[in-house]
């Protein structure tokens, strides 16, 4: 499922595990994104603001990470999909590596598992760009203050349907033995069993069993309502524009 918010303002954030820490400004900043023309917007809206320290402004993810580990700023505001390394993976790193620096996402649209993966990976922050304008300031300095801001209105179903769907996908592999969730996940592709037997490198007749093995495992009639199945407990698949 793709996540979009399509009022004007992003409501009150959610904040959770909140701490008693108080920073004091200024607060040094790196901020990735691959969209040049929004980059150059946010960064003239944080150079207005006194006490906010620009460290770099960069169109990758992987010179996102290098100058974060160089410098090591308080935030990093990431886009969500960026070349070379997206913000998840930059999130990632930086989780690995120990740094302090405090990860806020910043998304023009999310699926599910990218939002429930940036929480589990420790993100500060959750923001839709088109909100940006006009909450990136409050969302730093809730976050420079030990709070994270994360909008439960986007943030908790996300999580749930992404729990969810993980757990069907669980199932199904604990039903099925390694060939057959193989081939039940091909049937879901759209391939015939002639491709399946050639792409596998066995008989189509091999395939025939494993699939009648499948069908009774799962209750399922026919490949069609197989293939529904498998679609469902993998979750939406979609490409995001981030």
């Amino acid at each position: 499922m793709i996540i979009r918010n399509n009022s004007p303002h992003q409501s009150a954030p959610c904040i959770l595990n909140q701490t008693d820490e108080k920073r004091e400004w200024p607060v040094r900043v790196v901020l990735a994104d691959d969209h040049p023309i929004l980059l150059r917007g946010l960064t003239a809206l944080l150079q207005a603001e006194p006490g906010l320290e620009i460290i770099a402004a960069v169109l990758d993810g992987a010179t996102a990470l290098e100058t974060i580990r160089t410098h090591e700023p308080d935030i990093a505001v990431l886009d969500i999909n960026m070349p070379q390394l997206t913000g998840l993976g930059v999130l990632e790193a930086i989780e690995a590596d120990g740094l302090s620096t405090r990860v806020v996402i910043l998304t023009a649209s999310a699926s599910d598992e990218q939002i429930a993966t940036a929480v589990e990976r420790g993100a500060w922050g959750l923001l839709l760009k088109e909100n940006a304008p006009g909450t990136l300031l409050e969302c730093l300095e809730t976050v420079s203050s030990g709070q994270r801001w994360l909008p439960q209105e986007l943030v908790a179903p996300a999580v749930r349907r992404a729990t969810e769907h993980r757990k069907k996908d669980v199932r199904l592999e604990s039903v099925l033995t390694g060939r057959e969730y193989e081939i039940a996940r091909l049937i879901a592709q759209g391939l015939s069993n002639k491709h399946i037997c050639r792409q596998l490198n066995i008989s189509e007749g091999t395939v025939k069993v494993h699939l009648n093995n499948v069908y009774q495992k799962l209750g399922v009639p026919n490949r069609t309502a197989l293939a529904v199945l498998v679609q469902n407990a993998q979750g939406p698949r979609g490409t995001y524009a981030g």
